[in-house]
């Protein structure tokens, strides 16, 4: 099933500004149905921290964007029309040396990229990802620009996941989870120890309803990765995350 991560509970990102200079984030995508409503979410989840979008639908436009001030943040994708992705992203980080850049790529394009990304600025997402997974790597970006000190483990027994970076840890070892793996291990940890319905892990990992049988099968995968004594199904109701 192609998939298209969670909010990043209790996370706020620095300030903002004068209205004048509030902090932009630039999400330069290739322009299609899918990157307009995820500019739409993505925007209206920012104006709520007082953090303006930008956006740009080709290289050219995305660096007349930060030839005229707006970028502190610059969101690109790696395929995207105009220049060669390894040129542009250089002229990027030469319009803006300040601004961090969140590189987003196929997954068989990632050792590529790589190479081209400062290490202690620059990020990148593969593709196909969630809307909030995307929200959580700007949030953590802008926190590191600001010097703001690092996020908060949301943890239980030997599980631990930073909701910013995106990571997932079981008994010490780093665990890959899928997008809808990921939403759904948020969901259940953040009200670890109370059943969580069948309803809510639908909207949180898919954002519209799907079958229970669905997420049963979602919720056997991530069994699988971190433990099935984990994540205990109370018939009828849902799941728990116990510890």
């Amino acid at each position: 099933m192609s998939e298209p991560a969670i909010p990043a509970s209790g996370v706020r990102i620095p300030a903002p500004r004068t209205p004048s200079t509030a902090l932009t984030v630039l999400l330069a995508l290739p322009a299609s149905a899918t990157s307009r409503s995820l500019a739409r979410g993505l925007g209206q989840d920012l104006a709520a921290e007082g953090v303006e979008l930008a956006t740009a639908s080709d290289g050219m436009e995305l660096l007349d964007t930060l030839r005229a001030g707006r970028g502190d943040l610059v969101v690109m994708d790696m395929e995207l029309p105009g220049p060669d992705p390894a040129v542009l992203l250089s002229a990027v980080h030469g319009e803006s040396p300040r601004s961090p850049v969140i590189a987003v790529v196929p997954r068989e394009r990632r050792a590529g990229v790589l190479g081209v990304l400062r290490g202690d600025r620059d990020d990148f997402l593969l593709r196909p990802f969630v809307p909030d997974e995307l929200s959580a790597r700007i949030r953590l970006r802008l926190r590191a620009a600001a010097g703001l000190p690092p996020p908060t483990v949301l943890g239980r027994g030997g599980l631990s996941v930073d909701a910013d970076a995106g990571q997932v840890h079981v008994d010490g070892r780093r665990v890959a989870l899928s997008p809808t793996e990921y939403a759904l291990l948020l969901a259940l940890l953040e009200r670890a120890g109370e059943v969580v319905g069948h309803d809510e892990l639908a909207r949180r990992a898919w954002s519209e309803p799907v079958s229970a049988n669905l997420v049963q099968v979602y919720i056997s995968y991530l069994r699988r990765k971190i433990g099935p004594e984990r994540i205990r199904t109370v018939r009828g109701r849902g799941y728990q995350l116990d510890g």
